[in-house]
């Protein structure tokens, strides 16, 4: 992430800037807004920044789809937590006997968490909803 090679006083409002990017209503605004950030922050973090838009493109690609569906599909939380989890518990293990010994300890873990969140939802997915229904009935129906 570009904010772990920033000093932490800086941390907080860098991060701040950013959410007025990926929380703008369109990509036109979006891109005005890291213009700001750009101006704003280049010459202490050049290298930080540069790396943000040479990848900017792709960053920003979640902002072609519709803005009701936008915090479900670029929300990572779920695959952070499973991340996390499974990290944790393949690390008391320090030499696992085999890599199939291994693969099963994260198939396991994976199991649990999907059986734990089948019936979850994310926040947002009820209005989402409708308007995946719709995109995916214009593509493939």
């Amino acid at each position: 992430s570009t904010l772990n090679r920033v000093r932490k006083k800086d941390q907080f409002e860098m991060a701040e800037d950013l959410k007025l990017i990926y929380r703008s209503p369109n990509k036109e605004i979006a891109l005005k807004m890291f213009q700001q950030f750009q101006s704003k922050c280049s010459r202490e973090y050049p290298r930080e920044v540069q790396s943000l838009a040479n990848e900017l493109d792709v960053l920003l690609t979640f902002m072609d789809d519709p803005s009701s569906i936008r915090s479900v599909i670029y929300t990572t939380n779920a695959i952070e937590r499973t991340i996390k989890e499974i990290r944790k518990r393949l690390k008391p293990m320090n030499s696992l006997s085999s890599l199939e010994a291994a693969e099963k300890v994260v198939y396991l873990t994976i199991q649990y968490f999907n059986e734990k969140w089948a019936g979850r939802k994310l926040r947002g997915f009820a209005e989402a909803q409708e308007a995946l229904e719709r995109m995916f009935e214009e593509r493939y129906c």
